[in-house]
C-alpha cells in the first residue's frame, strides 16, 4: 500500500566556502535548501538523489504544513511503497544554486555589498549546480549514490553527476533530457528573455521584489509553457473553445488556451523570482555535456555506471532524437545503457503527467541494482 511521507521540513545547509564556477568566478558563501525522505541504512548505500527541473525546488514530496493545498512536485513518485520507496531508500532532493527557493541565487545577499546580487550574480552552468550539491552530500557523510534521477534540467544534472563523480554514482536515470540544448530551445528562451527585458519594471534586474516585472515574467513563462505541451495535448485539453461576451467576433474574447496561458503566467509571478528565472534559463541554454572535453565521446567515456534513459514521442523541446544521440554514443563506447521511448501525448511534461507509463521500468532497474 503506497503512502505519503507526511509532514516534512525543508532544511538549509550553509557553506563558508567559495565555489569556483565554470566561468572562473568564485561564489560563496553558499546556502543549499534540501529535503530528505526515508532513512539511511547502516552502510549508507541506499541514497537516491532526485534532481529537479527548471523552476522546481527541494520540496519533492509530502507537505511542509498540514494546511498545504498540494504536496511536493513528485509526490506520486516518492513515499512508502511508491516508485522511490522510502521504506527502502533514503531520498534526497536539493534546490539548485541560482534558484530563489532557498539556495543561493540572485535574490541572495552579496556579502561584499550587503545588497541582493541581482545581475551581479555570476552566470552558472548545470555543472556548477552539481558541484554545489556535492558539498551537501559531503556534509551529510554520503559517498555513494544508488542513483541520480531527474527530468528535463534534472536529467542534465544526473548526467553531469555520472561524469564528474563516476566513483560515487552507481547509476543514473535521465528522463526527457538532452546532451546539449538545441538552437530551437535556446530561441524560445530568447523570446522569454526579451519579454522580461522589455518590461519597464525590470530595470536591468534592479526591480523591487514587491514590484517585479510581472507582465514580462508572465509572458516569458507562457512562452516556456507552450514548449512543455504538445499539439495533441492542447487539442485534448482546450480544443478551439472560445470565451467572449459578444460571440466569435469579440476582439478581446479569448480561446481557452489563451486563458490557460494567462492564468499560469500570472500565478507563476507569485511564486518565482524574475532574475532567478533568467539565470536558470541561461544555464539551460549553455548546457552541453561535452563542455571542456574534446568531444561528446570523450565526455561520455567518463561515465562508468549503468544508465536508464526515457524520452517521449510528443516532446518537441528535448526531442527523442536528442536523447538517442547520447544513448547511441554510450552504446558505441560499450557502456551499460537502456533506453525506452514512451508513447505519450503530453509533450515535455509527460514525465510529470503520466509517470505510470515509465515508472515500472524504473522499479525494475532499481531492483536489479539492489
Amino acid at each position: 500500500m503506497s503512502g505519503s511521507v507526511g509532514i516534512v521540513t525543508t532544511q538549509f545547509a550553509e557553506f563558508d566556502v567559495e565555489l569556483r564556477l565554470e566561468s572562473g568566478r568564485l561564489l560563496g558563501p553558499l546556502t543549499l535548501a534540501y529535503e530528505t525522505y526515508g532513512e539511511l541504512n547502516a552502510d549508507r548505500s541506499n541514497v537516491i538523489l532526485v534532481a529537479h527541473a527548471w523552476t522546481g525546488d527541494a520540496h519533492a514530496a509530502g507537505k511542509n504544513t498540514p494546511d498545504d493545498r498540494k504536496p511536493g512536485w513528485w509526490d506520486d513518485m516518492i513515499g512508502p511503497g511508491k516508485v522511490l520507496d522510502t521504506d527502502r531508500y533514503f531520498v534526497l532532493c536539493s534546490n539548485v544554486i541560482g534558484s530563489c527557493k532557498g539556495s543561493t541565487g540572485p535574490t541572495s545577499t552579496n556579502p561584499r555589498t550587503g545588497k541582493p546580487y541581482n545581475l551581479t550574480f555570476p552566470v552558472l552552468m548545470v555543472r556548477d549546480m552539481v558541484r554545489a550539491q556535492k558539498l551537501l552530500l559531503d556534509r551529510l557523510g554520503i559517498d555513494s549514490l544508488l542513483t541520480v534521477i531527474g527530468g528535463s534540467m534534472g536529467a542534465m544534472q544526473a548526467l553531469e553527476w555520472s561524469i564528474l563523480y563516476p566513483e560515487m554514482v552507481r547509476s543514473i536515470i535521465p528522463i526527457a533530457g538532452t546532451g546539449r540544448t538545441s538552437p530551437m530551445a535556446i530561441a524560445l528562451n530568447a523570446l522569454a528573455r526579451q519579454a522580461i527585458f522589455n518590461d519597464p519594471l525590470w530595470k536591468k534586474g534592479n526591480y523591487k521584489p514587491e514590484h517585479p516585472p510581472a507582465d514580462g515574467l508572465a509572458l516569458g513563462r507562457a512562452v516556456g509553457h507552450i514548449s512543455f505541451l504538445s499539439d495533441v495535448s492542447m487539442q485534448l485539453k482546450f480544443g478551439r473553445r472560445f470565451s467572449a461576451r459578444h460571440g466569435q467576433f469579440d476582439f478581446f474574447g479569448q480561446f481557452e488556451i489563451e486563458r490557460y496561458l494567462d492564468y499560469n503566467g500570472a500565478s507563476f509571478v507569485d511564486r518565482f523570482d524574475t532574475n532567478a528565472f533568467l539565470y536558470l534559463a541561461k544555464a539551460l541554454d549553455l548546457y552541453d555535456v561535452a563542455w571542456n572535453f574534446e568531444s561528446l565521446e570523450e565526455a561520455l567515456d567518463q561515465l562508468r555506471c549503468p544508465s536508464l534513459w526515457f524520452a517521449f514521442t510528443s516532446d518537441w523541446l528535448y526531442t527523442p532524437s536528442q536523447t538517442e544521440e547520447v544513448v547511441t554514443v554510450l552504446r558505441k563506447l560499450g557502456k551499460p545503457v537502456a533506453y525506452h521511448l514512451i508513447e505519450s501525448d503530453y509533450g515535455h511534461d509527460s514525465f510529470l503527467v503520466e509517470p505510470e507509463k515509465f515508472t515500472p521500468k524504473v522499479v525494475e532497474f532499481l531492483q536489479r541494482l539492489d
